[in-house]
């Protein structure tokens, strides 16, 4: 697919999405828009797979249906292999394209969309979402698929005052979506998980403050992700614990041939289904990835485990509890302090060390605040780099580059086993972007800058530094980069002299003028004006 092919499919998405929004917020449709989405790919992937293994008894999955001799037997065994291979189980007339032919009604070859032709599918469809859970019930997969569309409620007046015209939006937006070929049969292709990340981060970008409950603009996620996988082809194993919507997951597994294993925790209930849906969307199989709903400083729910790459983008300067009992907690023990309460970057800094393996690197986003701050942040850092030597690199981002907040933010680096144990790179990127609107963006040159200084530990003038230990410590842990990398731009010098002579010939020239326009004044018979 080339990429103005791409561009016209992500518009058409967005085109749709825009049908349904009517008085709702951003993250309000997106919910319906991206389950529908999912709807669509879960039905096509079940079709395709049920083709597949009906192919021996020469018909299709479609053709099913109970008029058929042994169509029971044939659609147990169907749904045998798939809750197998796939995780979940839908019936032939449970498929999308069946849904939105029937909402459509004699819709289809008309140009103008006719309300009056469309059948009533908002229980049908309800009922599907709901049986489509059901089907993992007892099965491995029943964790990832639970309560997957609870933000989708059908019946929300939000969708329309009435149910006639609720089903009429539905219908519509079924309809367009069945429309779009999402060539799920070319497996060299991801377009439904390009479009689908397109989305994500449109939504992002219209919700404000809340975008950074669920999204890190792509530029930040390729960073990390390219960070966290140097040297490395393969990965046993890929952490996230504030994964949001996974999209950050998912940009890792894009810079190695394979990642084994996915971890995420998310608190917030609604951008956790939305990390599963991507997941199963992206092509993850259910057994490669586990994502928790929790709070991950105050119920972590993967403890025992360790990863060999670590990324986030942690709510910044987010509060927590840092009740006293954290003291005993394997996470937090061995410092001696607690992160304050008012501020849990450090809180996530010391919970990913927990879970980094030897062998492994973790890159986190934070406030350029915790770089500097006192207290017991001061404390933590002189451990992380005194007692420990964790900490690879320090990299400074231009500010206002991510949604809902404006601040200048920097990505930490740590490694349990450093290949340069001498010295901490810091890199100062703060100028390296692109003004779009009202938005600062990274550049693939900026990008790409960032990541090769770091592989090759490379010291530029006014852009990167090795810092000693010593200095760190001369500088009492103070990690704020102006400290490392000089930027300081020398003004021109001045030639007083010559200054001087100018300023003597600017008062000669004054006097001249003034002498001329006494004259005409003078001249005129009236006053002069000095």
């Amino acid at each position: 697919m080339s990429e103005d092919q791409k561009r016209v499919l992500e518009q058409q998405l967005w085109n749709i999405a825009n049908t349904l929004r009517g008085k709702m917020n951003a993250d309000e449709f997106r919910d319906y828009i991206l389950g529908f989405i999912f709807y669509k790919y879960l039905s096509e992937r079940m079709e395709m797979f049920a083709d597949e293994i009906l192919k021996q008894d020469k018909i299709t999955f479609r053709e099913i249906n109970p008029k058929l001799q042994d169509s029971e037997e044939l659609l147990e065994a169907v749904k045998e292999e798939a809750l197998e291979k796939l995780g979940y189980f839908l019936k032939p007339e449970e498929l999308f394209t069946e849904v939105a032919k029937r909402g459509n009604g004699d819709n289809s070859e008309e140009d103008v969309y006719d309300a009056s032709k469309t059948n009533f599918i908002l229980e049908d469809l309800q009922k599907i979402l709901t049986n489509i859970q059901l089907s993992t019930m007892g099965t491995e997969s029943e964790e990832d698929f639970d309560n997957l569309f609870e933000d989708m409620d059908l019946n929300s007046t939000k969708l329309g005052r009435t149910p006639e015209a609720r089903n009429e939006i539905i219908a519509k937006v079924l309809s367009h979506l069945d429309k779009i070929d999402f060539k799920l049969h070319d497996t060299e292709l991801d377009v439904l998980g390009d479009a689908y990340e397109y989305l994500i981060g449109q939504f992002a970008s219209g919700a404000g403050k809340k975008a950074g409950e669920f999204y890190t603009p792509q530029e930040v996620s390729k960073i990390l992700a390219k960070l966290v996988t140097t040297g490395k082809s393969k990965l046993r194993s890929v952490y996230d614990p504030t994964c949001g919507s996974g999209s950050l997951l998912l940009r890792v597994a894009k810079e190695v041939e394979e990642v084994n294993n996915f971890y995420g925790q998310e608190m917030n209930r609604t951008t956790y289904n939305l990390a599963r849906m991507n997941m199963i969307l992206h092509g993850v199989h259910y057994r490669k990835f586990d994502i928790k709903q929790e709070d991950t400083l105050e119920r972590p729910q993967h403890i025992d485990l360790q990863f060999e790459a670590i990324v986030a983008n942690p709510p910044f300067s987010a509060q927590w509890s840092a009740n006293p009992l954290f003291t005993s907690d394997d996470r937090f023990s061995q410092y001696g302090k607690l992160a304050p309460s008012s501020k849990a970057d450090f809180a996530f800094v010391q919970h990913m060390i927990h879970h980094l393996a030897e062998n492994g690197t973790m890159a986190l986003v934070l406030p350029h605040g915790a770089l500097f701050r006192g207290g017991a942040e001061q404390h933590i850092r002189k451990y992380l780099i005194e007692n420990r030597n964790f900490l690879d690199a320090v990299i400074g981002l231009p500010a206002n580059i991510f949604y809902g907040t404006s601040i200048p933010t920097c990505i930490m680096v740590f490694k349990k086993c450093r290949e340069n144990p001498d010295d901490i790179l810091f890199i100062d990127a703060s100028n390296d972007f692109e003004k779009i609107k009202t938005q600062n963006v990274l550049r693939l040159s900026d990008i790409d800058k960032i990541v090769e200084t770091y592989r090759n530990r490379t010291e530029t003038e006014k852009y990167s530094k090795k810092a000693t230990l010593t200095e760190i410590v001369s500088n009492d842990y103070n990690l704020n980069i102006p400290r490392y990398v000089d930027t300081f731009e020398a003004e021109e010098s001045i030639d007083i002299d010559a200054i001087a002579e100018q300023m003597k010939a600017l008062d000669n020239d004054m006097i001249a003028l003034d002498s001329t326009i006494a004259d005409f004044c003078k001249e005129l018979n009236i006053s002069t004006p000095f």
